[in-house]
């Protein structure tokens, strides 16, 4: 009885997994959702904090951050990773908020490119067919991508209204508005 529990148990696993597994190649879904399916995928264990810390996500890049418009929290980043490439399997931003508590939860991701690395006078560089935005505040390019909270405004929207910095006491309150021409 204990092996056909454990049989059964297996076999449910493995067609769990291969299920799971099967939503980054199926070919029903657009390239976009494969390509955010597959952003899940690697980016679950960074759910806990300490492990984002511990595979290059250490450098709190900005304080929470706050506009009008919503929330971003705080930026954590991986400095290996910024460069002039984007890889949907590597982000080079870990955005989390944080709780009544103080613990932060990973909300989304951010892809940026310096203007070093790309010219602000070139096309924007472009991941999950979205171009990237112009962030001349931080001299760079950048793309959000609300993978693990919903946002209203959108997958790719700037800020999140439902993202929160809380009594976080590193705060930064920040317009993100285009130049003016």
């Amino acid at each position: 009885m204990r092996r056909a529990a454990t049989l059964f148990a297996s076999a449910v696993l493995s067609v769990g997994v291969a299920t799971w597994a099967g939503c980054n190649t199926d070919k029903s879904l657009s390239t976009e959702d494969r390509e955010v399916a597959s952003l899940r995928e690697v980016t679950a264990a960074f759910q806990d904090f300490n492990a984002a810390k511990t595979a290059g996500w250490s450098s709190e890049i900005t304080p929470c951050m706050t506009d009008p418009a919503g929330g971003m929290g705080f930026h954590y980043g991986n400095t290996n990773l910024i460069d002039s490439t984007l890889r949907v399997e590597d982000p080079e931003l870990l955005l989390y908020e944080p709780d009544a508590t103080g613990a932060k939860h990973l909300v989304a991701v951010e892809y940026i490119v310096p203007y070093t690395a790309h010219a602000r006078s070139a096309a924007p560089p472009v991941l999950f067919g979205q171009p990237l935005k112009q962030v001349d505040a931080f001299q760079l390019w950048g793309l959000h991508v609300w993978v693990w909270k919903d946002n209203p405004s959108g997958l790719f929207a700037d800020w999140n209204p439902t993202v929160s910095c809380g009594s976080a006491a590193n705060v930064t309150t920040m317009t993100m508005r285009p130049p003016l021409k």
